[in-house]
């Protein structure tokens, strides 16, 4: 400490603007408070700049370029406190127990993760003494400080206040776990980044083998990365062509096209399955993971050749569930990085990802003529008013809406 009030001294005897020494501060502050953890940095001094402050401010400098200001930052009732590091021993039973209820109310696994993710954070900021010492206006604060010192997006905030809503009403069981007191934030409207045709063509020329199969899928069927790495070899249907997406978002399923120029590759690809599903039979393999009770059902499901993953994972893995060694499908990090760097070698200077390839197929099938129930029906969306972003991006399905700079007339100058 006695090293950050020098620096922040020196800053000062060198006449920096106030703003910037406040800055320069609080960067401190969150560097040795979350990034390089340190136990003194737990009782951050809220003096560091009193001089400082009083001639800034009569000099009228900036005081905190439109952020909060640093002296409520301070005197927060979590001042001094972080959600990241190691979780205490003594919590973990407590983990296990918001585990099991995520299980029995039949949360996703990925959703599970998150709101496990969420919970220990919150216990590490509030290191409560027992569950009874667990109260909303802990939660509301610990809201806050996600908020104003970690400055967490919107959709974050929400997912967050998901979490300990949970955590409340299903895990403790207290009935202040609604969104007493907090104001969820309003999901932040963007537009799609969308390919042209020319753009998509260059992203697959960039790319090979099993992630540009992946990819075309994702733009010729609309699929989202994870229903495309969790297909498996019975969803692919050569004689009907189509493919069958279990599971998709909301656990809903659904039928999409099946491309018929990746139809070569896809054969390829299955060819290459078969040849790691006989050889995990040679070797004994559990299987592969079933969702819900199908393994219970069907005792042999896991095993057999039609529910084996169309693109299998190189390695073994332990099962969440079961903690069975199975073989899990591909990683969705891979593929997403396979995208970002064929777009970087296309020279694309759009935004691109694994997503951008399933909104340029929704905005590709409107421009064609699709009827706009057809395309939200393809992409699996509850309600129109979602697919109805994709014709913000068109405007008008066929018709590009011309500026009208361009239909000013010429006007010759200089004679």
């Amino acid at each position: 400490m006695d090293d950050v009030r020098h620096f922040v001294t020196r800053l000062f005897n060198e006449n920096k603007p106030l703003w910037q020494i406040r800055q320069a501060a609080e960067a401190l502050e969150v560097f040795y408070s979350e990034v390089e953890p340190q136990a003194w940095a737990r009782y951050w001094p809220g003096d560091l700049l009193p001089e400082a402050e009083k001639e800034g401010l009569a000099t009228g400098e900036p005081a905190d370029l439109g952020r909060a200001p640093v002296e409520g930052a301070v005197s927060a009732a979590w001042k001094g406190r972080t959600d990241t590091g190691t979780l205490p021993e003594r919590y973990e039973g407590f983990l296990d127990e918001a585990r099991e209820r995520l299980r029995t109310e039949r949360y996703s696994y990925r959703t599970e993760q998150t709101y496990l993710d969420w919970v220990r954070r919150f216990l590490i900021f509030a290191q409560p003494l027992d569950r009874g010492a667990m109260v909303w206006p802990e939660a509301k604060e610990y809201l806050e400080y996600l908020t104003l010192k970690r400055r967490v997006s919107s959709a974050t905030l929400n997912q967050a206040l998901s979490a300990l809503q949970f955590l409340f009403a299903v895990v403790l069981q207290k009935q202040t776990g609604g969104a007493e007191g907090v104001k969820r934030p309003a999901r932040s409207q963007r537009v799609p980044t969308v390919l042209t045709m020319e753009e998509v063509a260059a992203l697959f020329a960039e790319m090979e083998g099993t992630g540009r199969l992946m990819a075309e899928l994702m733009y010729g069927a609309g699929l989202r990365v994870m229903e495309c790495a969790r297909l498996r070899v019975k969803d692919v249907d050569f004689g009907n062509g189509h493919i069958v997406v279990r599971g998709g978002k909301g656990d809903k399923d659904r039928r999409v096209p099946l491309p018929e120029r990746s139809l070569p590759a896809l054969k390829v690809q299955m060819a290459e399955a078969r040849r790691r599903w006989d050889k995990d039979r040679a070797m004994g393999v559990e299987g592969v993971f079933l969702p819900e009770a199908l393994s219970v059902k069907f005792v042999n499901a896991a095993t057999e050749w039609g529910w084996f993953w169309l693109f299998p994972a190189d390695g073994l893995s332990e099962d969440p569930w079961t903690g069975k060694i199975r073989r899990h499908h591909l990683g969705v990090n891979g593929v997403q990085q396979l995208v970002k760097r064929a777009a970087l070698r296309a020279g694309l200077v759009k935004s691109v990802s694994p997503h951008t390839l399933r909104h340029s197929f929704a905005t590709h099938m409107l421009a064609s003529g699709s009827d706009i129930r057809e395309v939200q029906e393809l992409l699996g969306h509850s309600d129109v008013s979602t697919t109805m972003i994709y014709t913000h991006v068109l405007q008008s399905p066929g018709r590009k809406p011309a500026s009208p700079l361009d239909r000013l007339p010429e006007v010759k100058t200089g004679e």
